[in-house]
C-alpha cells in the first residue's frame, strides 16, 4: 500500500530549487530563502499567492542573531503576506522535518500548496560559535567546550565500529574519495574535487586527524546555503519538469542521552527506514538510489548497513563489490553526500529531495543515472536521534 493509497491524497514534488552550497560571504538567511524559494516556485509554476503554507528548516542555534525566520520566505512576494509560515528544527534533520511537516498538511486537508525551505549560514561565525552550536544537539556535551566536536562523538561510533569489527580507517577512506569523486559532477557542491582514494586514506599534514580515526577527509564542512520545493496535491500547469511522487515517509526518534542508546545500532534510523519502506510498499531491492546523511564517513558506512544493504559489520563489501556506486546495485550520495556537497544543517534535508528528484526527473546534468525510477532520502539529527526517510517515485 502506497502513501496515496493509504491516506487517498497524492503527494507531488512539483518544482525544486538549490543554491550553491560552501562559504557564500555575500548572503544572509534571508537572501539564501529568498533565492531558493523564488526558483522553487517559478519551477513549479505556482504564483506566490497559491501558496497555502510554508514550512521553514534551519537549526541556527546561536549561528545567526536572527533566531525567528519563519517569515523571510514571505520577501519573495507581496502576495506571500498574511501565509501561515512556521519554523521547523530538528538538529540536522531540520530539512526533512520540515519536508514531512508540509506533507502532514497536505495530508490533512489544510493545505493544497505548500512551499518548502531549508536554510543555514554558518561560514560567518567562529569555529567556536559553529562548535558550540552544533553541540547544542548532544545531550551530555550542551554548553561545554570540545576540542573536537560532533566530529568526537562520530570519532566514538568508528572507535566502536573498530573494537566490534575490525579497523575502519582505510574503508572510512574508500567513502571519502567515492563522494568527493561524485561531488565533481555536482555543480552546486562546496568540494568540487576528485581527492583520490590514497590521499584519504592516509594521513598528512593537508589530512590531519580530528578525531581519531577520523581525519579531515571524513568529515564534512562547514557550510552556507539553501534549497527548497513545491509540494502539491496535483500536478501543477507550466511546470519545468514532470512531478515526481512521495510514495512513503517515515519519522523515528532514538532516546537522547547516550546511555540510552547502541552507537552501532542507530536504532531510530533502523524504524524510520522500515515506515518509510512499508508505507511506499517497496524493498532495498526496488530502490535506484539514496541519499544519506553522512555527516562522517562512519555514518555511511553504518547506513549500508542499517538500511539492509549488507549484514552488520560487513559495509565494506558495498564499497569492494562496487554496490553504491553510479551503475551499482544502489548508488549512494551520487550527489557527493554531505562529505562533498557541504552541510548547511537546516538546507540538508531539502537538499536531498531536491536531488533525488532532479535523478527522478532526468534533469540532474552530470549526476545523471541510467533512468532511476525509485529513490530513498535519509536524513538524521544528532547522532541518530531524529531520523526521517522519504521514498520518492518517478511518475
Amino acid at each position: 500500500m502506497s502513501l496515496q493509497e493509504k491516506f487517498g491524497t497524492d503527494v507531488l514534488l512539483t518544482g525544486w530549487g538549490h543554491t550553491p552550497f560552501g562559504r557564500l560571504e555575500g548572503e544572509s538567511v534571508e537572501s539564501l530563502v529568498v533565492t531558493a524559494a523564488t526558483q522553487a516556485l517559478e519551477a513549479a509554476g505556482v504564483e506566490p499567492g497559491a501558496v497555502d503554507e510554508i514550512y521553514l528548516g534551519q537549526f541556527n542555534s546561536g549561528m545567526v542573531p536572527l533566531g525567528f525566520p519563519s517569515s523571510l520566505a514571505l520577501q519573495v512576494s507581496p502576495d506571500l503576506a498574511n501565509t501561515p509560515s512556521t519554523r521547523v528544527e530538528n538538529a540536522c534533520a531540520s530539512g526533512s522535518a520540515a519536508f514531512q511537516q508540509g506533507v502532514k498538511a497536505l495530508l490533512a486537508g489544510t493545505a493544497r500548496t505548500v512551499l518548502v525551505v531549508g536554510a543555514e549560514k554558518m561560514t560567518h561565525a567562529t569555529p567556536d560559535v559553529v562548535g558550540a552550536a552544533l553541540l547544542g544537539a548532544d545531550y551530555e556535551l550542551a554548553g561545554t567546550a570540545s576540542s573536537t566536536g560532533f566530529a568526537g562523538i562520530f570519532a566514538e561510533v568508528a572507535r566502536h565500529y573498530e573494537k566490534q569489527y575490525g579497523p575502519v580507517s582505510d574503508t572510512l577512506g574508500l567513502i571519502a574519495a567515492k563522494n568527493h569523486r561524485n561531488g565533481v559532477r555536482n555543480p552546486w557542491a562546496q568540494l568540487r574535487k576528485d581527492l583520490g582514494e590514497e590521499f584519504c586514506q592516509t594521513t598528512s599534514e593537508r589530512n590531519p586527524v580530528v578525531a581519531e580515526p577520523l581525519r579531515r577527509t571524513d568529515c564534512s564542512p562547514i557550510s552556507d546555503g539553501a534549497a527548497a520545493v513545491v509540494l502539491s496535491t496535483s500536478p501543477t500547469d507550466g511546470a519545468a519538469t514532470d512531478p515526481v511522487r512521495l510514495k512513503g515517509f517515515g519519522h523515528a526518534n532514538d532516546f537522547l542521552p547516550t546511555t540510552s542508546r547502541d552507537p552501532l545500532e542507530l536504532a531510530g534510523s533502523v524504524a524510520a527506514w522500515a515506515r518509510a519502506l512499508e508505507m511506499a510498499g517497496v524493498g532495498l531491492d526496488d530502490l535506484d538510489l539514496a541519499e544519506v546523511h553522512d555527516c562522517f564517513t562512519i555514518a555511511e558506512l553504518v547506513l549500508y548497513e542499517v538500511m539492509g544493504l549488507t549484514p552488520r559489520g560487513e559495509g565494506r563489501r558495498a564499497l569492494d563489490e562496487g554496490w553504491v556506486v553510479p551503475g551499482g546495485r544502489l548508488p549512494v550520495n551520487v550527489s557527493g553526500g554531505l562529505k562533498s556537497k557541504g552541510h548547511p544543517v537546516g538546507a540538508t534535508g531539502v537538499s536531498q529531495h531536491v536531488l533525488a528528484a532532479m535523478q527522478l526527473t532526468g534533469t540532474a546534468g552530470d549526476m545523471q543515472l541510467d533512468s532511476p525510477r525509485i529513490a530513498a532520502v535519509h536524513n538524521m539529527g544528532g547522532l541518530a536521534v531524529a531520523n526521517y526517510v522519504s521514498v520518492l517515485a518517478a511518475v
